[in-house]
């Protein structure tokens, strides 16, 4: 019995223990001293810190990646690369999954009939509970159903059914157990296989690379490259700091154009994100989208892996001058005042997953005192700033302690 017990914290601390060596590494990069460090050679420790006679090494991926002007992203096809990525950072996501690149895991684990729940992605877990929540829906309509026409039959003939027995009858969420046929059901759908098909699987999926993560790793780790959608070749720095700009204006200009440093504006939506996910990824945090919960972003301490986002961010850009917002060919969001019942109902969404609402306003600098050589490379960045102010929710029923 006390093994039996035992037997969930186990599995926990063991998952625990997985996951704190598969996620070791916060950066792709790696940093390695030549010599160990000993616990009390204090002169070990400053050589390997580069203050000794030992300097520290650097281990760099050199990552590559596609960029796709369609879809306003980079494309990681290189397994390999996509796995470091993720693991070193948890960047990027993968195009067929929800997070974590893991469409050949589910299909492994459909061809191989795992549809008890052992090694299940979290897609296939969420397929799993969406099927047992819809055979619970249907099965206590049924039994809804069943015992109105049981009450009716019973008023006609003139007995009593008591509220105990009808309730008996529905089921509950507490006691209600789903059939096999749920399950059976979740893993047809997330595999979209056979059991006879025994083709050999390829790997299809890719990691897609937001703009502002893809210049993160290319300009501030240098660990990622990024090739031209035409020729294949590695593009520039100043390269990709046209093609991600020109990405998002209304009429986009070729990969690498120089024309597109006409068209350079302070209040390019590119500038705006990459100076919110540079800021708190250079704060040690890991910046991840947020569309699910309403918001801009979320803030993960460790990774999604370990534990759920503590803080979502809504971006509200600032001008400073309000010219630039007349003229801008952009259409930026929360950029005009928002309503109260806007305000109240992301709050209100995220209060209930127990997640503080915060807006960064980050304030754009005036075009008149940015040069063309000051927005000609990522030296603008400066001319940024970002404030927090932190919403929260007060809950009578919860806060009078």
């Amino acid at each position: 019995m006390n093994r039996g017990r035992r037997s969930g914290p186990n599995k926990a601390a063991g998952r625990r223990n997985d996951n704190n060596r598969i996620y070791a590494h916060p950066l792709p990069l790696l940093f390695t001293s030549p010599e160990p460090i000993g616990t009390s050679s204090f002169s070990s420790l400053l050589g390997s810190l580069g203050l000794g006679g030992s300097r520290l090494e650097v281990l760099n991926p050199h990552c590559e990646g596609v960029f796709d002007p369609a879809t306003r992203s980079v494309w990681v096809t290189n397994a390999k690369d996509s796995r470091i990525l993720w693991t070193r950072g948890f960047f990027g996501k993968g195009n067929l999954s929800r997070s974590e690149p893991s469409w050949l895991a589910r299909q492994v684990n459909a061809r191989k009939d795992r549809a008890a729940g052992k090694s299940m992605t979290s897609e296939e877990v969420t397929a799993k509970r969406r099927a047992e929540r819809k055979q619970f829906k249907v099965d206590r309509a049924r039994a809804i159903a069943q015992a109105a026409a049981e009450a009716e039959a019973a008023f006609r003939e003139g007995r009593i059914v008591s509220l105990e027995e009808t309730k008996a009858n529905i089921p509950s969420a507490a006691t209600w157990k789903p059939s096999s046929s749920a399950i059976t059901s979740a893993s047809v759908s997330t595999s979209g296989l056979n059991d006879e098909d025994e083709a050999p699987l390829e790997d299809v999926e890719h990691l897609q690379l937001t703009l502002p993560e893809a210049f993160f790793l290319c300009w501030a780790l240098d660990c990622l490259t990024v090739l031209d959608p035409k020729s294949m070749e590695p593009m520039t720095l100043q390269d990709i700091w046209i093609a991600f700009q020109s990405a998002h204006l209304p009429l986009p200009l070729g990969v690498g154009s120089v024309q597109g440093q006409e068209t350079l504006r302070p209040d390019n939506p590119f500038l705006i994100n990459y100076v919110f996910h540079h800021h708190y990824r250079s704060l040690g945090w890991v910046v991840k989208n947020g569309i699910k919960f309403c918001v801009d972003y979320l803030l993960y301490k460790r990774g999604p892996v370990f534990h759920h986002a503590e803080f979502a961010f809504v971006l509200m850009p600032v001008y400073e001058d309000e010219e630039d917002k007349t003229s801008s060919p952009f259409s930026l969001p929360n950029v005009e005042p928002f309503t109260w019942q806007w305000l109240s109902t992301v709050n209100r969404v995220n209060s209930q997953v127990q997640k503080t609402l915060i807006l960064a306003y980050v304030t754009i600098p005036a075009r008149k005192r940015m040069s063309k050589e000051v927005l000609g490379s990522p030296a603008c960045f400066e001319h940024y700033s970002i404030r927090e102010i932190a919403l929260r929710r007060f809950i009578p029923a919860r806060m009078r302690d």
